[in-house]
């Protein structure tokens, strides 16, 4: 093996004598004779997650890996200092630098996130918060119930809970033509891009909405679900009172079973990092804010890719598709594929095979 002539070996341009560069190999061969396993050991793990991540990696090599990372490193660390053969500094640098990347860096890329995120990641995330999904789903069926009571009741509670931009022919008084009218299909597609964008903002507002005020405990989440449920109660009335509570159903249902359901689980996220603030258990409010934050981020970016699709749809299906069935179909459709993907889909966890 060549040893390098080493900086300490010239005086006033002397050259080392050939004894001393003898001498300088034969205590790099050692060197690397005593470490050499650890490092071999090291480069074969490495090598295997760099070709499938920890799925070729046993429990116990992962366990090894800090630990041969850092005698790796501290061999390098002496090779620099006493200037070892070229040739293994080089084999050091490269391990350390490949092994460093497998203790310390990132797991994998956006796409390597994606991939985990759409095949499990995010279905798993919608289970763990279970119980917060019951109670939003009791909370917007109750406000539901609670609109069409209220107008029932009293035909001015329609004006104060309906936003303005859906009572220009949708009011009480008006004829089952003018409401038919409001369900029709459009003649062609020209302007609903501009319309999904106005509707994508408004919904995912909402949804935002509904997360972000989980943290006063929840209760915040609780009653904008109440309202914007209400609402919905408060037009199925109108439409029923005229017969056409099953075209309003269809007609909602293209939509509606992808944006409800988003809204859903945004509230349920809000009001998941709420309790867990209100009922921290053994941990911190802090720590228990935390571990809850994280898992309802996770559902949210869902929920922000679900209220895309909805925003499609509502922009285009439900405005070109005519037909109480049609629409039900595509609708039912909808709710059937979201609730296999949340309950049914349950891959196994990246890492778990072996």
């Amino acid at each position: 093996m060549k040893a390098p002539t080493l900086s300490s070996w010239f005086g006033r341009g002397e050259v080392a004598a050939p004894a001393d560069i003898e001498s300088a190999a034969l205590r790099s061969d050692r060197f690397r004779l005593e470490r050499e396993g650890d490092w071999r050991r090291l480069e074969d793990i490495v090598k295997r997650m760099e070709r499938g991540g920890l799925r070729r990696v046993g429990d116990d090599e992962l366990l090894a890996l800090p630990t041969l990372y850092r005698t790796a490193a501290s061999s390098l660390s002496v090779a620099r200092e006493t200037s070892l053969d070229a040739a293994t500094l080089r084999y050091l640098e490269s391990l350390v630098q490949r092994a460093w990347f497998q203790v310390y860096g990132p797991r994998k890329g956006f796409f390597g996130w994606l991939r985990e995120f759409l095949m499990g990641g995010w279905s798993r995330a919608v289970r763990e918060i279970w119980l917060d999904i019951c109670v939003a789903l009791f909370v917007m069926v109750a406000g539901t119930i609670v609109g069409w009571l209220l107008v029932e009741q009293d035909r001015d509670w329609y004006y104060r809970l309906v936003p303005t931009q859906f009572t220009d022919s949708r009011v009480p008084g008006a004829t089952r033509e003018q409401l038919m009218e409001t369900l029709a299909v459009e003649d062609s597609a020209s302007g609903l891009s501009s319309f999904a964008a106005y509707l994508f903002s408004n919904n995912a507002g909402v949804a935002i909405l509904a997360f972000a005020l989980g943290f006063a405990f929840g209760v915040p989440s609780l009653l904008l679900l109440v309202y914007n449920l209400a609402v919905l109660g408060a037009m199925f009335w109108l439409f029923a009172g005229q017969g056409l509570g099953w075209e309003f159903a269809a007609w909602l249902s293209v939509h509606g079973t992808t944006e409800l359901f988003a809204i859903l689980l945004a509230g349920a996220a809000g009001m998941h990092i709420g309790r867990s603030m209100a009922f921290p258990g053994e941990k911190s409010v802090l720590e228990a804010a935390a571990i809850s934050g994280r898992r309802g981020a996770m559902v949210m970016v869902g929920v922000v890719l679900m209220m895309v699709v909805a925003a499609m749809l509502e922009a285009f299906p439900r405005q070109l598709v005519g037909g109480v069935d049609s629409r039900l179909m595509i609708g039912g459709g909808m709710l059937v594929f979201w609730l296999a993907y949340f309950f049914l889909y349950r891959p196994q966890r990246v890492g778990d095979e072996r």
